[in-house]
Formats: structure tokens, C-alpha cells, sequence
């Protein structure tokens, strides 16, 4: 095997230890589902699925969209809150 190519290989494993150093800002997957085959995506930091759990409640997510994290283990999804649609708190006095 080329040497370079080796480097790469353990460079890559290398990375692979430090998964916070990839934050993925988009994605869109296909899942067999039970029922459906049902469409996910991550899009500035909001999932969507295409089932109707989704879209017919306010959780911001479903089974699929679960599995789909669970799959991709330790990588860093940012997924909005309510919370961090508000304006900040005021600083408290010290």
C-alpha cells in the first residue's frame, strides 16, 4: 500500500477519536420506516421528517429522527430550542 495513503488512513482514525471537530450543518436521508419510507433532513440546525408523527405534533422530532441520531452516535447536531429563539436573560447584579 502507498505510504501517503497510510498516513491519511491513521490521520483519519486520528480524527475519528475527536468527533467534536465536525459539526454537520446539513443532511437529508432516507428511512424505511414500519410503514413508509419517510424523508429526514438537518437544515440550519432544525430536523424535519416527513412522517406524520412529525408533522402532526409539537416535539420537534419522531422515532425516525431518534434512530437517525442514535446511528450517528457522538457527532454534533445543533438542534434549536424555543429557548434559543428568545432574547437573553438580563445579567444579574453582582
Amino acid at each position: 500500500m502507498n505510504s501517503s495513503i497510510i498516513g491519511k488512513i491513521e490521520k483519519a482514525r486520528r480524527y475519528a477519536e475527536e468527533p467534536e471537530r465536525v459539526q454537520i450543518n446539513a443532511l437529508d436521508a432516507s428511512f424505511h420506516g414500519s410503514h413508509d419510507e419517510y424523508t429526514i433532513t438537518l437544515q440550519d440546525g432544525h430536523w424535519h421528517c416527513s412522517c406524520h408523527f412529525f408533522e402532526s405534533q409539537e416535539y420537534g422530532t419522531c422515532s425516525h429522527v431518534m434512530a437517525l441520531q442514535r446511528l450517528l452516535g457522538q457527532m454534533k447536531f445543533p438542534i434549536a430550542t424555543e429557548a434559543e429563539h428568545e432574547a437573553p436573560a438580563a445579567p444579574v447584579a453582582g
